[in-house]
């Protein structure tokens, strides 16, 4: 990868598709820091000096704004912005609680403005580029996932948008759609399911987390310096399924 920039922040950083991103990064010499409520400690602790938790709520604008804040303090700008907190409460529409609904639209979608939102002024001022973590789901749909595909399809809807609105900065803004991850948001499907799933996926297995990430770095570094406002498909072959 090409990376022109030297500052990176990526939410949820410190677990499965957001680790390995963050690993990516980090290897490529970019400052990389982890916005988390809890997990990524320990990756920043591994990665060493280069690379910084922050506990922050992608929930809570004030938060958010706070660790943009410190990441500017620390090191004088920020390049590059990864959205990839996600967060999933799976329900059939009849039995599903106004707060399951919520809670899902919060993290994935209200989570992504609010970093977005703080980051923005900062990523104009040097051609930035952001990367947004959706999902097929939000492509497609998916049963018992009202909450999550309607979250991930507004992910969508936004960084088109935000694309449009900010190419003439030279900031460029994309979208990665994974289908099923082998992470810890999928360890708990039952196995029946799984093979269920499958039946639907092209390649006949879950991606690996790395499998997701190198597609996510590639649409943010110079490599894909003519690209924005696109959707990559990362999902061996669900979505012609």
């Amino acid at each position: 990868m090409e990376f022109s920039g030297e500052v990176a922040v990526v939410t949820g950083g410190g677990s499965g598709i957001g680790e390995q991103i963050t690993r990516g990064l980090a290897e490529n010499g970019i400052k990389t820091q982890i916005f988390s409520r809890s997990r990524g400690e320990e990756t920043a602790d591994e990665l060493g000096t280069d690379c910084h938790f922050l506990e922050t709520d992608v929930t809570d604008f004030q938060s958010v704004r706070d660790s943009v804040r410190e990441t500017v303090d620390q090191h004088g700008r920020l390049d590059y912005l990864v959205n990839n907190a996600g967060f999933t409460s799976d329900n059939l529409l009849l039995r599903m609680s106004p707060e399951e609904w919520s809670r899902v639209i919060d993290v994935n979608l209200n989570g992504v403005f609010n970093t977005t939102r703080a980051s923005l002024r900062y990523l104009i001022k040097g051609g930035g580029s952001i990367v947004n973590v959706s999902s097929v789901s939000g492509l497609l749909g998916n049963p018992g996932q009202a909450n999550y595909a309607a979250s991930k399809a507004g992910v969508v809807g936004f960084t088109k948008t935000l694309a449009q609105e900010y190419g003439k900065r030279e900031l460029r803004a994309n979208v990665v759609a994974p289908g099923f991850v082998d992470t810890r948001l999928t360890k708990d499907i039952p196995e029946d399911k799984k093979s269920s799933y499958l039946d639907n996926v092209i390649l006949k297995r879950f991606a690996e987390p790395e499998e997701i990430a190198e597609p996510a770095l590639f649409l943010l570094s110079n490599k894909a310096s003519y690209i924005t406002g696109t959707v990559l498909r990362v999902d061996g072959g669900l979505s012609f399924g």
